[in-house]
């Protein structure tokens, strides 16, 4: 199976999932990544802090605006990553038709959530980043065997 269009699922889409798209388009040529949020904060821009760490490592998340995760969002996409397990669960809730599709972040790591930074220290944002691009990694590694 072809991985064309990735979402990438957190809260409020203003901290995991940019970096997540932003980590992910950088490394994924030719693959369609976007996100959004189980809750948005709509039309918001990317946190201060998920914009220093992206900057400081490489990548920019200017002109982000967070949205939320609708099925009509939902249905154009070939692979959905969530952050939580609540993630999971309220993608097989409200958005049942993709649950096939949707999967944590940390799948082939280790199933863990990976945790919200929203409102921590510049630190706890980097070491989740950190987490957060290990687990991407492996995504990487099996949407460019696919």
């Amino acid at each position: 199976m072809r991985f064309d269009n990735i979402l990438c699922v957190c809260t409020g889409n203003i901290c995991r999932s940019p970096l997540a798209e932003a980590y992910l388009t950088s490394r994924l040529e030719g693959v369609n990544v976007t996100s959004a949020g189980t809750h948005a904060l709509v039309g918001h821009g990317a946190d201060e802090t998920a914009q220093l760490v992206g900057h400081s490592n490489g990548l920019s998340l200017d002109g982000h605006e967070a949205r939320q995760l609708t099925l009509e969002l939902a249905r154009g996409q070939d692979l959905i990553l969530v952050m939580e397990r609540g993630h999971l669960d309220w993608v097989a809730t409200t958005i049942p038709a993709v649950r096939g599709r949707t999967f944590l972040a940390s799948q082939w790591r280790d199933r863990a959530d990976v945790d919200d930074p929203y409102r921590r220290s510049r630190e706890y944002f980097e070491t989740i980043f950190s987490r957060l691009t290990l687990c991407l990694d492996d995504w990487v590694t099996k949407v460019q065997s696919a």
